[in-house]
Formats: C-alpha cells, sequence, structure tokens
C-alpha cells in the first residue's frame, strides 16, 4: 500500500503546477514590443490590430511569433474592462530571474537594490521598476504575498522595464533581509521619522552595497521589516508637507544612493 503524502508535499506540489500553468497577458505597444524582443520571454499567443501589426512589425518578425490579426471592437482578449490596450495584447509566461543569492551576490561594484514592503498597487511599482532601471539597481525585490504580481496593468506602466529589471518576489521578505545581511549590505528603511536623512547617510556608503526598504503608503514598514533595517532614515523636505508617493520616494532615494 502506497504511503499517503503529507498535506505540507501535497500543497507543494499543487502550488507548482499551478504556477507552470500561469500565465499572463501584457498589453499596450510599449510592453508588447519589449516582451517580444526579450527572448528570456516565454510567448505564447499574440493578438494584434492591422494598425498595431503594422507598428509592431520588426519586433513580431524577431520573435517568431504567427500574429491574430483582430479587429479592435471586439478585441478576443480577456483584459480588464478599461484596459488601453493600443490594439496589441501577448500572452506570455511570467519572468523567471532566479534565486536571491544569485542575482543579488555583490561581487564587484557596489550593488543597489529595491525592496518593496507590501506595496501592492501595480502602477506604483511598475513606476518603481522604471526608476530602478533609469538608476542601475540589481534588482527589485517583493514578498509573494502582499505584493504587485506581474500583470498585464503593471508591465504597461513599467513601459518596458519589466522585462529588463529583475523583479523578483521570495517567500518571506524578512529572511531575505537577513540573507541580504550576511552578503555585506547595508539596509536602509525609508521612515518620515527617521532620524538622518538619506542624503547625509549615502555619503558614508559610497563603493557599499546597499538595499532600500519602502513600505507601503499609509502602513509604512511593518515592525520586523524595520528592526532588521541597519538605519531608518527620511527624505529632507521643505514645508509642513512631507509625504512623497511610494514610487517617487524609490526614484529619489535610488538618486541619493547612486550619485555617490
Amino acid at each position: 500500500m502506497a504511503q499517503k503524502k503529507p498535506t505540507w508535499v501535497i500543497e507543494k506540489e499543487r502550488a507548482k503546477k499551478a504556477s507552470a500553468a500561469e500565465t499572463i497577458w501584457l498589453f499596450g505597444l510599449h510592453a508588447v514590443r519589449d516582451a517580444l524582443l526579450n527572448p528570456a520571454r516565454v510567448k505564447l499567443r499574440l493578438v494584434v490590430t492591422r494598425n498595431a501589426a503594422d507598428r509592431l512589425s520588426g519586433a513580431i518578425a524577431g520573435a517568431g511569433l504567427e500574429p491574430e490579426i483582430a479587429d479592435a471592437r471586439k478585441f478576443p482578449v480577456p483584459l480588464d474592462p478599461g484596459s488601453v490596450h493600443q490594439g496589441a495584447a501577448l500572452e506570455v509566461k511570467p519572468l523567471d530571474w532566479g534565486a536571491l543569492k544569485e542575482l543579488c551576490e555583490p561581487g564587484q561594484g557596489a550593488p543597489r537594490l529595491l525592496l518593496l514592503d507590501r506595496v501592492t498597487d501595480p502602477h506604483n511599482v511598475g513606476a518603481i521598476l522604471r526608476s530602478a532601471e533609469v538608476f542601475g539597481a540589481r534588482a527589485v525585490i517583493a514578498p509573494h504575498r502582499h505584493s504587485a504580481p506581474e500583470t498585464g496593468a503593471l508591465a504597461k506602466t513599467a513601459s518596458g522595464a519589466l522585462e529588463r529589471q529583475p523583479y523578483l518576489r521570495v517567500k518571506n521578505l524578512g529572511d531575505a533581509m537577513l540573507a541580504l545581511r550576511d552578503m555585506g549590505y547595508t539596509i536602509l528603511g525609508l521612515d518620515g521619522e527617521g532620524e538622518e536623512t538619506i542624503d547625509a547617510l549615502a555619503a558614508d556608503l559610497t563603493g557599499q552595497p546597499v538595499a532600500l526598504v519602502l513600505g507601503a503608503e499609509g502602513p509604512g514598514l511593518r515592525q520586523r521589516s524595520r528592526e532588521l533595517c541597519h538605519h531608518l532614515v527620511r527624505i529632507p523636505y521643505a514645508g509642513e508637507f512631507g509625504s512623497l508617493n511610494v514610487s517617487n520616494a524609490a526614484a529619489v532615494s535610488l538618486y541619493a544612493v547612486t550619485r555617490q
């Protein structure tokens, strides 16, 4: 008689199968073009209007994927209402950026990372990925749960950055922070009440690997995340109102620690 598998083994196998079967629809000319040009992206189905097909002709030819020509008024793709697809949608598999250690091991130079603590708005995360690419961040890291998954809305806001900027989702953000500390990263938590300003502290971190942790708007960093930071820092501001949208805060803080 075969021995019954433990519940946790069964659940893990189910999760693995579900992950393997998962697909997402990217939409919009920029997001679709960059995905078509990305050799690491597994592409399954391309639906375009004739106008979009003409505009994407070079990328389509290079991808080797036969497009389905559709009427813009009856676009046969399961997108959320209100999605501005611009006549182009591409079904793909999520990207696999590998393991935390291999991706974030400092090696040469002084890498910068962004860690997102329960930032769930795909538009914010998309904008953060754009800033991360502009300022040369090694990766953007978020927990599997309570974070923005890879979706068409996120990809469209990222305007192609999703295909080039590593977006790694980990099982536990606190455990990832501990691993980064072991790798030699200095971890800075963005907090409006932080005693030090990020620009003042950044000057002391030249040549060191740095990870910035940003929390969701409103709740901010969770207690464990705060405790695992080496420093809690704030962005200096003028006037009485000193709150930034999380994507703007990510851009400002990345600039502060990369210009050194």
